[in-house]
Order: structure tokens, then C-alpha cells, then sequence
């Protein structure tokens, strides 16, 4: 949707939604700027419910601080679910040549597996990382790529796996190979592994090899 960036307006579209027996999954809001002096929203909604679409979309539409209303497939239908790569560039981009190939052959088969990396330093800088994990839209692995990983790190690696994402580790120094589901020395290896567990085709099972180092 398209919507004026002003109070009120995403209460009323929220509203609409209620009325309509829909549920929100999913909020993405973004501000761009408008043709004329005003400032509008980008808006992107996930919903469920058995509703009637037509009906919904029409409400929506004749909202005053609606101005468009458009229909798409969702992200989990588009992208699938995510792996996530975090770590130092070099071993980053080995775990994700190798998850990247797989992913390839699973999609190949209709399924939807992205890949995500981001290359970073710093135990401070690798924490918030780690921890945002958590909050990303269908993140299903984490995979930690470094030489050297550990303190508050580790504590971040506990908490995502508290909040059911399982956490694949490079074997390298520091306490986060004491803290992650699998230990894996190659890199390639690992991504493969990764897109293996989040596959509904594959046989992997990570929790089956919990706790072992390859």
C-alpha cells in the first residue's frame, strides 16, 4: 500500500483489516517521499484468515490516507526461508558458496531457500548481529564464520537458539564452538549442511548430530 505518513492512518488500515476477520503477520513500513509537499509510506502487510479479498481490498482503498493498493505472492513465497551468514569476508564467503549451491539445487525442485551474508568484526559489532538474528523475517539457521568468536557473542548465540533458530559454527577459537548446534571445520561443508536442515526435501537433520564436531 501507499499511505500518507501522518498519525492515525496506520491505526485505520489496521482496522480494516480487524473488521475483515484478517490477521497481520507481518508489518514492513518505509517513508518515501511524495509527488507534492507530503510524505508517504510504503507499506507492505502479510495477513491470514479465510476472507473475502475483494471485499478487504476495496475497504482498504477507500480509506482517505490510502492512495494505492497492490496484490503480491509474499516474501516466504518469493525468497523462502533464510539462511544467515555472519562473520569474518573470507570464511563468510565460503560458507556461502556452499549454501548457495545447494540452495540452488533445492530451488531447482520448487523450493524457496535465500542466503544472506554479511562480513563483520568485533565482538560488540558481532553480538548486535547475532542478536538481530532473532527479529529478521523467516530466519531459520544462523551460521558463524570466523577464526575467533567468543564472550558476549556466545551469550548471543544461546539466545537465538532460545528463540528456535539453530546456530551452525566454523571450528575456530573462542567459546561459540561450545555454544553452537554443530561444529563443521569446513566452510563450504557448513553452508551445505545449513540449507540441508532448513530443506523440507533433504534427509539432514541437524539435531540428530547435535553437539558434533566435523
Amino acid at each position: 500500500m501507499i499511505a500518507r505518513n501522518k498519525s492515525g492512518v496506520l491505526k485505520d488500515i489496521a482496522t480494516v483489516f480487524a473488521e475483515h476477520n484478517a490477521n497481520i503477520v507481518m508489518i514492513h513500513l518505509e517513508a518515501c517521499e511524495g509527488q507534492c509537499d507530503e510524505t508517504y509510506e510504503e507499506l507492505y502487510v502479510e495477513f491470514e484468515g479465510e476472507i473475502i479479498e475483494d471485499h478487504l481490498i476495496t475497504s482498504l482503498q477507500n480509506l482517505p490516507g490510502v492512495s494505492e493498493v497492490i496484490i503480491h505472492r509474499s516474501f516466504g513465497d518469493i525468497y523462502g526461508k533464510r539462511v544467515i551468514i555472519i562473520g569474518g569476508g573470507a570464511q563468510v564467503a565460503q560458507v556461502a558458496l556452499g549454501a548457495v549451491n545447494e540452495a540452488d539445487r533445492h530451488n531447482i525442485r520448487g523450493e524457496r531457500i535465500s542466503v544472506d551474508t554479511i562480513p563483520l568484526v568485533g565482538e560488540k559489532t558481532l553480538t548486535q548481529a547475532v542478536d538481530a538474528v532473532a527479529r529478521l523475517p523467516r530466519a531459520s539457521m544462523l551460521v558463524l564464520a570466523g577464526s575467533l568468536m567468543g564472550g558476549d557473542v556466545s551469550k548471543a548465540v544461546d539466545r537465538v537458539k532460545a528463540s528456535g533458530i539453530p546456530v551452525i559454527a566454523l571450528n575456530m577459537a573462542g567459546t561459540v564452538v561450545d555454544h553452537a548446534d554443530l561444529v563443521v571445520t569446513d566452510p563450504i561443508q557448513a553452508g551445505v549442511f545449513a540449507v540441508m536442515h532448513v530443506s523440507s526435501i533433504a534427509v539432514f537433520d541437524l539435531y540428530r548430530v547435535q553437539g558434533r564436531k566435523f
